[in-house]
């Protein structure tokens, strides 16, 4: 099994180059964990206070059982992967059943931020995408698929995304094996990615 942790700020691109590298793989092969589906549980709050929780602060992530479920995965174990609600900030009740593959890629925007976790990657890719173009798509992500209006992202942004990539996201960037910068299709350093991962399966 090959571990793949794809990470870089928020808008930066990754599920761009994610979709780019499993687009040429048999499905069969890759299984893809999302960080944002390991937000722990915040069931002992009310909506209000969950929504004024830091999801980009390592602590908001439950890195123990990201790690748990990547460890069974590579012991050929099934996991059921938790799913997240944006709109509630909170888990779900339901869980996706989730099989090993040959290729397990994670993305996020905080996987690098954890050694143990970092650990486990074969391959680690940082994407990387100016602030302002990260921003621009962070609203137009935020607005047309969360439900958020303009003022509310972009004072998160201001307060909480931007003093947290600068601390937490951006200094990993030295723990990458591949930076792919994203501003445009970048369609070498993908096809780098995977000749790696063909030369590690075969």
């Amino acid at each position: 099994m090959l571990i793949i942790g794809i990470a870089g700020g928020t808008g930066s691109g990754k599920t761009t180059v994610v979709n780019q590298i499993i687009n040429e793989l048999p499905s069969a092969d890759v299984t893809l964990i999302s960080q944002d589906s390991y937000y722990k549980q915040t069931d002992h709050l009310s909506l209000e206070e969950r929504s004024k929780i830091n999801f980009d602060h390592p602590r908001a992530i439950d890195f123990d059982l990201l790690i748990d479920h990547l460890k069974k995965l590579r012991k050929k174990k099934t996991i059921n992967q938790p799913v997240y609600s944006f709109a509630a900030h909170n888990r779900t009740k339901d869980t996706l059943v989730t099989h090993p593959s040959k290729v397990v890629i994670i993305e996020g925007i905080l996987i690098f931020s954890h050694k143990e976790l970092r650990d486990l990657f074969d391959i680690k890719v940082f994407v990387h995408a100016d602030s302002d173009e990260r921003l621009i798509r962070r609203l137009r992500r935020d607005i047309q698929e969360r439900s958020r209006d303009m003022e509310e992202v972009l004072q998160r942004y201001q307060n909480t995304l931007k003093p947290m990539h600068d601390e937490f996201i951006e200094p990993m960037k030295e723990f990458a094996d591949i930076i792919i910068p994203n501003n445009k299709y970048n369609t070498v350093a993908v096809d780098i990615v995977r000749t790696i991962i063909n030369e590690r399966l075969s």
